[in-house]
């Protein structure tokens, strides 16, 4: 059974930082593009960040550039989150697409995890 499990979320102040984990398991996510998504109140899942399957490349919403950094090992994909603000509350949400590249949206996804809170306090 296909799995993506997110850890890593919790509170933090604003200007702090975060590290999330995604572990996939089920079958060879190393071959597959994975990606970051969040999802804020009241407000649509939206695009973070995407990572090729060799972790060569990568793409990031303009909100988070400079900020954020996706990267991977093997199959375990993180997100490494700095100068967090209040903006960044969301639940963020691990995903794997077997058919693009890089992940940028979430038309071709083929699995979810269930995600993770993160929640920046002012």
């Amino acid at each position: 059974q296909v799995q993506l499990v997110e850890s890593g979320g919790g509170l933090v102040q604003a200007g702090g930082s975060l590290r999330l984990s995604c572990v996939a398991s089920g079958r060879t996510f190393s071959r597959y593009a994975m990606g970051w998504f969040r999802q804020a109140p009241g407000k649509e899942r939206e695009f973070v960040a995407g990572i090729n399957w060799s972790g060569g490349s990568t793409d990031y919403a303009d909100s988070v550039k400079g900020r954020f950094t996706i990267s991977r090992d093997k199959n375990t994909v993180y997100l490494q989150m700095n100068s967090l603000k209040p903006e960044d509350t969301a639940v963020y949400y691990c995903a794997e697409d077997s058919h693009v590249m890089v992940v940028r949206t979430s038309s071709g996804v083929d699995y979810w995890g269930k995600g993770t809170l993160v929640t920046v306090s002012s």
